[in-house]
């Protein structure tokens, strides 16, 4: 195996600190450091930009966004065990690694980075989900971020990248396709992993685009998305009419058949009742 940097290899470093992974943190340390400078190249061109880091954990993936030339790499971690490793990885790199201590889901990202931002990070695994939700379903767009290249469970990454009419198309493939370019760009097996998940896993890409595909209100597209796909084995007029006494109307006006399903409707059809109900 190559090295990318200096610094020592993984293992050697886990050893050293006491860092056996914990399942109540979604740890799954990726250990090969050819494989995180995969997935460094595969966010493109970072030499220009702030890249966000979410569970670096030992600094795998640290290590290979530095060494593909991030300008700055900013590496949220709560596991305080983790920070003397991340520590030895910025005096590697002065200046261009800050550790922040602390949950991601309680920090202001935007804050701490200057634009171009780039998020890339091998997500754990019990806040994953969640923080792309929160990355994508934004008033504001573009948002604070350039692209986002994000390490999931397999099933997650299919969700994402789902299309009308799939068992696994949903409310988190249609905020995503609305507002980005969703692209599954790399799989990885369970043995890449320390310790190995039960789960394939795999780097999904969603790249900004300066504006949403269709026009909708973000608020309403979402309860809409919410509503239809939490009874998804429903009819639409049945699924839906909390939202509104006159929903089958709505759906009409809105050119779509009421007795049609969550599953079968395309992001336009969702954006086109979206504005129905928002009128």
């Amino acid at each position: 195996m190559a090295a990318i940097d200096a610094l020592p290899p993984l293992r050697e470093v886990i050893a050293r600190h006491g860092l056996s992974a914990r399942k109540a943190l979604g740890q799954n340390f990726l250990l090969d450091l050819n494989l995180t400078a995969k997935i460094a190249r595969a966010a493109g061109d970072l030499t220009g930009s702030d890249v966000l880091e979410v569970g670096p954990g030992p600094g795998g993936l640290t290590r290979g966004l530095l060494a593909e030339g991030a300008r700055r790499v900013v590496a949220v971690e709560k596991d305080a065990r983790c920070l003397p490793a991340l520590a030895e990885i910025a005096a590697a790199y002065p200046g261009r690694l800050e550790v922040v201590e602390g949950d991601a889901l309680a920090i202001d990202h935007r804050a701490l980075l200057t634009p171009p931002v780039k998020i890339v990070a091998n997500l754990p695994y019990n806040v994953g989900t969640e923080l792309l939700t929160r990355w994508l379903d934004v008033a504001d767009w573009p948002p604070f971020w350039q692209s986002l290249t994000l390490m999931f469970q397999r099933e997650v990454a299919e969700r994402i990248v789902a299309a009308p009419g799939s068992k696994t198309y949903g409310r988190l493939s249609i905020l995503a396709q609305w507002r980005c370019e969703a692209r599954i760009v790399m799989d990885l097996p369970p043995e890449a992993f320390t310790p190995a998940p039960k789960v394939r896993s795999s780097v999904i890409q969603l790249t900004a685009l300066p504006a949403p595909r269709f026009p909708a209100d973000a608020k309403v597209l979402s309860r809409v998305t919410a509503a239809a796909f939490n009874q998804r084995r429903k009819m639409l007029r049945a699924a839906l009419r909390a939202l509104a006494p006159d929903i089958e109307d709505r759906l009409r006006a809105a050119g779509i058949d009421p007795t049609r399903r969550a599953e079968q409707l395309s992001i336009a059809e969702f954006c086109a009742l979206a504005r129905e109900i928002a009128a």
